[in-house]
């Protein structure tokens, strides 16, 4: 009998374009309802992350400052115990810089 009970896995990522692209490998990769998956900033702080990406990081006259670079970005996602494995390599293949169960 598959262990078909619900877990809630946490990544951390440092731009809000990894938080993006992981949200799309999910829904894609494992086909998860985007109702299922959460996105906020990790502190307490308004954010788009700790580091400048996408069109931020390129900028004719360099890297832009004016961003809410306060933290880093949450991603949660509400699995079956069976997905754990595959959402983990997910995560890191796109760059988490911490995943945790709970």
């Amino acid at each position: 009998m598959a262990d078909d009970s619900t877990v809630t896995i946490r990544a951390s990522f440092s731009t809000r374009e990894a938080a993006d692209l992981a949200v799309e490998h999910l829904v894609q990769q494992q086909g998860i309802s985007r109702p299922d998956i959460f996105i906020q900033s990790a502190t307490d702080e308004n954010t788009s992350g700790s580091m400048a990406s996408g069109g931020d990081a390129s900028h004719d006259e360099g890297t832009r400052d004016d961003g809410a670079l306060e933290g880093d970005i949450e991603v949660s996602v509400d699995i079956t115990a069976g997905q754990i494995a595959a959402v983990q390599r997910i995560f890191g293949d796109v760059g988490a810089m911490r995943v945790s169960k709970g």
